[in-house]
C-alpha cells in the first residue's frame, strides 16, 4: 500500500512539475554579427526582409535599441551578464584570453547560469541545430558547462529552454566563397540603389560593400526564416519568446569600434507570448536589458546587482539616457565614452591626440577602409568626410543634435548656444562613471596588453603578426609621448 502510494505520489509529483514546465515559455535570442538596423520593418526599401518584418509585425519592435559598445567581445561580454562591460572589467575586446584572465566580480553570473538554476535547458548554436557550441566571445573566464548543448533538442520532455542562435550577419562579407557564389543564389542588390551615410563617398567599392553588406541581411533574414520554420514544426513556436538583435551596428569607418549611431543603433525585436503584438516602442533601451527582460519572461529572479531593466515590467520606467564605451579593439588602444538622450548624443574623447582611424591590422584589411585610405591620400574625400574620418586629432567632446543632424556630421560642442546642453551631457556621463564603477578609467595594465597580444599575434600568418608588431609599438610609443 505503501509503496502504491509513493508510486503514485511521485506520479503527481511528476507530472505537476511537468504542467509547469510546459507553462513556462521557452527564451530564444537570435544574436547578429555586425548589422545595423537595415530592416524593412526599420524603413529599409533596397531590400526586402519578410521574416525580420514577421516578426516584429507580431511582436514588439524598438525603434531606440543601443548597445554598451560597438565591438563584438565587450558587447556580448555585457549582453550576457546584463552589465555594463566596464564595471565588470571586460571593456577591452578580445581581453583576457592570454596568461592574464578576467574573472567577474562576486555576485555577477552570467545569464545561462541563471537559467540552469531554473530548470532551463540552456544553449549555444547555429539556426539547424546540432553541431558545436556557437560563438560566444565573453572576455572573462566562464566555464563551459553553462550550456547544456549546441541545440534545444537535448533538453528532457517538457523541459523549457534557453537557447542563443548565433549568426555571422555583416561578416558574410568578410567569406570569400559566400561573396563569389552564395550571395548570387538569392540575387544580387545593385549598387547603385544603396544609399550610404553622406560621409561616405559614393565611389564603386563603397557601393558594391555597401550592397554585399545588404545581401547579408537577406541571408540573415533567411536564416531567422529557418529558425521560425523549425519552431512551428516542432509546434513550440508559441511557446517561445523569440528575441532578435545584433551585437553592434555595421563594419565600417565609422560603425564597429565607435560611438556614433552607425556603430550602437541595433535592431531589437520580441515576440511570443505575453509580448503586444504589431507593438512599436520608441523609448530608449540598451542592449543589456535583455538579460533582465528575459529572465522576467520566464519567471526566474533577476539579481538585485544586475543593471539591466526588464523592459516588460509593470510600472516600467523608461531610460531617459543610455550609455555606450569603447576602449582597446585588438592592439588599438582607445578610450570614449558617450550618452545619448531622446535628442542629443555627447561623446568624450579621452586621446584626442590620436585619429579616427588609428591603424588597425582587422579594420585596415578591409577593402572599404583600404579604399577610403586612397581616396584620400588622391585629395578625392570632400571637406566633411576629410574632417570625419582623417583629421590627425579628435576633439575632445563631441555634440550632436540628432533631429536635426541624425548622421551626425555638425559638432556642437563649441557653440555657445548648446552650452546648456552640453555641461548637463557632460556631468550626466561624470556621474555614470562614478556611479557604474568604469573601470575603463584606469589604462590596462601593460602586462595584460601584452599578455593578449601576444596570442594575438601568435594566432596570425606571418604577414599580419608583422602588422600587428608594427602597431603595437605605434599605440606603445603613443602612449609614452603622452598621446
Amino acid at each position: 500500500m505503501r509503496t502504491w502510494i509513493a508510486a503514485g505520489l511521485a506520479a503527481v509529483s511528476t507530472a505537476v512539475a511537468a504542467c509547469a514546465d510546459e507553462a513556462r515559455p521557452n527564451v530564444l535570442w537570435i544574436v547578429v554579427d555586425d548589422m545595423s538596423p537595415n530592416f524593412g520593418c526599420y524603413g529599409e526599401t533596397a531590400i526586402a526582409t519578410p521574416n525580420v518584418d514577421r516578426l516584429a509585425r507580431e511582436g514588439t519592435r524598438f525603434s531606440r535599441a543601443f548597445v554598451t559598445a560597438p565591438v563584438c567581445s565587450a558587447s556580448r561580454s555585457a549582453l550576457i551578464t546584463g552589465m555594463y562591460q566596464t564595471t565588470i572589467g571586460a571593456q577591452n575586446h578580445r581581453s583576457g584570453r592570454g596568461a592574464e584572465t578576467i574573472r567577474l566580480p562576486e555576485g555577477v553570473d552570467p545569464i545561462p547560469a541563471l537559467f540552469r538554476r531554473h530548470g532551463y535547458y540552456t544553449a549555444i548554436g547555429s539556426p539547424q541545430g546540432g553541431g558545436k557550441l556557437g560563438k560566444t566571445d565573453y572576455n572573462f573566464e566562464w566555464d563551459p558547462g553553462l550550456y547544456d548543448g549546441a541545440d534545444w533538442s537535448g533538453r528532457k520532455p517538457g523541459q523549457p529552454f534557453f537557447m542563443q542562435v548565433q549568426l555571422n550577419g555583416g561578416k558574410q562579407r568578410e567569406n570569400e566563397n559566400w561573396l563569389k557564389t552564395g550571395r548570387k543564389r538569392f540575387g544580387v542588390t545593385i549598387p547603385d540603389v544603396v544609399k550610404p551615410p553622406p560621409y561616405y563617398p559614393r565611389d564603386p567599392v563603397i557601393l558594391e560593400d555597401w550592397a554585399a553588406y545588404l545581401d547579408a541581411v537577406r541571408h540573415t533574414d533567411r536564416q531567422v526564416g529557418e529558425v521560425l520554420a523549425r519552431l512551428e514544426r516542432e509546434g513550440i513556436l508559441d511557446r517561445t519568446v523569440v528575441l532578435f538583435l545584433t551585437d553592434h551596428g555595421i563594419s565600417h569607418a565609422r560603425g564597429k569600434q565607435f560611438l556614433y549611431d552607425e556603430g550602437i543603433h541595433v535592431p531589437l525585436v520580441v515576440r511570443g507570448p505575453g509580448i503586444p503584438s504589431g507593438a512599436v516602442r520608441d523609448d530608449l533601451v540598451s542592449h543589456i536589458d535583455l538579460a533582465a527582460t528575459s529572465l522576467a519572461l520566464a519567471g526566474a529572479p533577476i539579481p538585485k546587482a544586475m543593471q539591466a531593466r526588464d523592459l516588460f515590467a509593470n510600472g516600467y520606467a523608461p531610460r531617459d539616457a543610455v550609455f555606450s564605451a569603447r576602449d582597446r579593439c585588438d592592439e588599438t588602444v582607445d578610450h570614449i565614452r558617450s550618452v545619448r538622450t531622446d535628442r542629443y548624443k555627447y561623446i568624450r574623447n579621452f586621446l584626442p591626440d590620436r585619429p579616427h582611424l588609428q591603424p588597425n591590422r582587422y579594420k585596415d584589411a578591409k577593402a572599404i577602409v583600404r579604399r577610403l585610405r586612397e581616396l584620400h591620400a588622391e585629395g578625392k574625400l570632400d571637406a566633411h568626410q576629410e574632417r570625419l574620418l582623417f583629421a590627425p586629432t579628435r576633439p575632445k567632446e563631441e555634440l550632436y543634435d540628432l533631429r536635426a543632424d541624425p548622421d551626425e556630421i555638425h559638432n556642437l560642442a563649441e557653440d555657445v548656444a548648446h552650452r546648456e546642453t552640453l555641461e548637463a551631457l557632460r556631468k550626466r556621463l561624470d556621474d555614470w562613471i562614478v556611479e557604474t564603477g568604469d573601470r575603463g578609467a584606469t589604462p590596462e595594465a601593460a602586462s595584460m596588453y601584452d599578455s593578449d597580444m601576444k596570442v594575438y599575434v601568435d594566432g596570425q600568418k606571418a604577414a599580419e603578426a608583422e602588422i600587428l608588431r608594427r602597431n603595437i609599438a605605434i599605440m606603445k610609443g603613443w602612449a609614452a609621448e603622452g598621446k
